[in-house]
């Protein structure tokens, strides 16, 4: 049966919003295991928080791919732009009201991943409506994602030492 846009759009929403919201908490459920880390938080730095938005997307669009946007050229230039957009803006928003207010609420960043959830639907669902004309093939775009993907996993265990990678809690970076 097919589904319509819109469909995907929300039952994307609520997926990234229930998935991410499980990462957030499974590294610590299951004993810190670096493998876990892998694909979930180990700490609440702002990359991590990014890493949980793109695991739970990626996961979704590996779903949506097999139901609904096999059939569509653009889809993976349309994921790829899309989440973009998302990742960019986790770390815009946070920066701007802490550098703003000069301190940090637990719900503003709560209500963050979820602003960066619904703007990748959004997107997504006007870029696949109005037929995006992508000029990046498929295959580049799957390509970048899993480059992407790889940073993750690398900024996970060798994170820089600049801000977006420090758990703002305890001053540490990445898995210890």
């Amino acid at each position: 049966m097919k589904r319509s846009l819109s469909f995907w759009s929300f039952a994307g929403f609520v997926f990234v919003s229930v998935v991410g919201t499980l990462l957030h908490f499974l590294y610590d459920w299951l004993g810190q295991s670096a493998v876990v880390g892998v694909f979930s938080a180990v700490n609440e730095s702002i990359w991590e928080h990014m890493k949980l938005l793109f695991v739970s997307l990626m996961l979704f669009a590996l779903i949506e791919r097999r139901f609904f946007g096999a059939d569509r050229e653009n889809y993976w230039c349309v994921k790829l732009f899309s989440t973009l957009a998302g990742l960019l803006v986790i770390p815009t928003l946070y920066y701007t009201y802490t550098g703003a207010l000069g301190t940090s609420a637990d719900w503003f960043n709560i209500a963050i991943f979820f602003i960066a959830a619904a703007l990748v639907f959004w997107l997504e669902g006007r870029l696949l409506r109005e037929g995006y004309d992508c000029r990046v093939p498929s295959g580049v775009a799957f390509a970048a994602l899993l480059v992407i993907a790889g940073l993750f996993v690398v900024f996970t265990f060798r994170p820089p030492h600049v801000p977006l990678f420090c758990d703002p809690l305890d001053g540490t970076y990445g898995i210890q």
